[in-house]
């Protein structure tokens, strides 16, 4: 006889607990894809080398990424009575000066340490919430984040992991539409629509089947927070997508994660596996059964694939371009029938609304921009990760108290909010809150969260063409605006970095942009510009500069880019 969640969870926190309380070392190794690029793989294999030589009685554990992906790789050393310690930028060469100092010797390394997490005090390491990176932070949705093993549900339930999920099936289909829309929560992936209207659209319309999908592409330059909560903590995903499959009355969910995301894929299917095997998604709430068939769906990677409705023609097997609208999905979508879109960071959210309730979600935010939001810090900047903190946090201080400022050192340019669609904001609007709603009027976006700082040196012109370049390879050519706008707005902007533009030219795009706005059929080339109107309307001097000297001034057009944003 399978257990019941209570007892599930009662088990899984009893083991925590004595996880905790034991007198053996804990380490816990950052594997996740920026971890394992920075050397965490070999850092591991020293670690089980330097233990098994030394006889070490330890307990070794791979978790995820914290955000701090500027320090990677990251281990975190516990030896009561010590606190749980983080060391950055770890090397297999300090691996065995750590496992010396502090798991035989019991002393810690304050040099190497970022902070330190527990109620006792290591001596010269502050705790990890007095540090810069971490003070500003308010962590809720990456709360387990490079501290639980994502291969183990057992270290999830422990943390609260599937309790939403009980907590809803006690509200009810509506009951649950009802505490999504007290939270405020909207869409994380870009566009911010409200989730409880696209949620009781989908449920109130009559259909014989219903779908749920997580959005999991990320194709925006220097966004790569899905990525991580997939690797980290992807039972928070898979309990959102639950609670949405029993809201609507979906009996089938697929989670859309993009081919190139090999470890996030790998501990998904170990996520899952482990998922049926509680049966947790499959007891029956009163007289109504939940049966829901969740499966996973490798996509081929093309960046339009992240549009809802081409991602909806992929999972139909067929060729990923972009549906014409209405319809829209919560009332025909996949197959035809109400399906509902939500991606990786939203339901996530979700699963934290229904964990705790809408009156704690709410707290933090605006007005109209509740809770926190995940933001990817790239570019010229000092502490490249994943930040979380309230909506309505300035630009200003992401880029500078948690980002550090630029990484050489030179003055903020202009930051670059919002990915291909958003827009480039110079130094003095950097006070700007950053919300779902701040940045539109200034010609940028919040978008999924990625930030990309700019410093003094880079050619602002050399940015826009980039970002066009970009839009022209990743347009799925359906629709003549946007297949052929992105085209031309490259090659005019190619012809004043190269010294052949007149000032004529900067009518032209105003006017070639403006079409496609209009006319292109999805968000991708009606927003393809917006970087482009956004440096022409706050540096519009380095445009007529290059016009009149026919050279780029800061020597960067012509040569490699200093920016570069084209998708890996």
């Amino acid at each position: 006889m399978s257990k019941t969640f209570a007892e599930l969870q009662d088990q899984a926190q009893q083991g925590w607990q004595a996880l905790e309380a034991s007198p053996r070392p804990r380490i816990l190794v950052g594997t996740a894809a920026c971890g394992l690029g920075a050397g965490a793989g070999e850092v591991l294999q020293r670690l089980r080398r330097e233990i098994a030589e030394r006889q070490l009685d330890a307990q070794l554990y791979e978790v995820g990424c914290m955000g701090v992906c500027w320090a990677e790789p990251v281990v975190a050393i516990a030896k009561p009575p010590l606190p749980l310690v983080f060391y950055g930028q770890v090397t297999p060469e300090k691996t065995a000066r750590l496992v010396q100092c502090h798991l035989v010797e019991g002393k810690t390394v304050p040099d190497w340490a970022l902070g330190s997490i527990g109620e006792a005090r290591a001596d010269g390491i502050p705790p990890l919430s007095d540090t810069p990176v971490f003070q500003s932070q308010v962590r809720r949705v990456m709360r387990n984040c490079g501290l639980i093993d994502p291969a183990q549900i057992d270290h999830a339930l422990a943390h609260g992991a599937y309790s939403g999920l009980q907590r809803a099936r006690q509200l009810g289909p509506d009951g649950v539409i009802e505490e999504l829309k007290r939270s405020g929560l909207r869409g994380r992936g870009g566009a911010g629509f409200p989730t409880w209207r696209k949620w009781q659209l989908a449920q109130q319309h009559q259909a014989p089947a219903k779908y749920v999908i997580c959005n999991g592409s990320e194709g925006d330059p220097g966004t790569f927070s899905n990525k991580l909560l997939l690797e980290s903590d992807p039972h928070s995903v898979l309990e959102g997508m639950l609670i949405a499959a029993y809201a609507i009355g979906a009996e089938e969910a697929y989670l859309y994660c993009p081919a190139e995301y090999a470890l996030a894929l790998e501990r998904l299917r170990i996520a899952l596996r482990q998922l049926e095997q509680t049966g947790l998604w499959g007891a029956e709430v009163g007289a109504r059964p939940f049966q829901l068939h969740l499966k996973l769906k490798v996509g081929a990677g093309a960046y339009v694939c992240g549009e809802e409705t081409a991602l909806i023609e992929c999972i139909e097997g067929k060729r990923g371009v972009p549906r014409c609208r209405p319809p829209f999905p919560p009332t025909s979508g996949l197959w035809n029938c109400p399906t509902v879109v939500n991606n990786v960071e939203t339901l996530a959210c979700v699963a934290l609304i229904f964990q705790h309730n809408a009156e704690w979600f709410a707290q933090l935010g605006t007005e109209k921009s509740k809770g926190t939001k995940l933001f990817c810090l790239s570019g010229n900047v000092r502490r490249p990760g994943v930040v979380e903190v309230p909506f309505g946090v300035s630009l200003r201080q992401l880029v500078e108290t948690l980002g550090g400022g630029t990484a050489d050192g030179s003055p903020i340019q202009a930051v670059f909010a919002g990915g291909p669609g958003g827009g480039c904001l110079p130094e003095y609007l950097l006070d700007t809150p950053a919300d779902q709603d701040s940045l539109l009027g200034l010609g940028a976006s919040i978008g999924s969260g990625g930030l990309i700082v700019i410093g003094r040196d880079a050619c602002l012109l050399d940015l826009a063409r980039n970002s066009l370049d970009f839009a022209r390879r990743a347009c799925c050519g359906r629709c003549v605006p946007c297949r052929l706008g992105t085209q031309q707005l490259f090659d005019i902007l190619t012809d004043i970095a190269q010294g052949r533009g007149t000032l004529d030219d900067l009518d032209l795009l105003r006017d070639v942009s403006e079409a496609m706005k209009l006319g292109a059929l999805c968000g991708l080339g009606q927003t393809a510009a917006n970087p482009m109107l956004s440096t022409l309307r706050y540096f519009s001097d380095q445009y007529r500069r290059h016009l009149a000297e026919r050279q780029c001034p800061a020597g960067v057009c012509g040569r490699a880019s200093a920016v570069a944003i084209r998708s890996g």
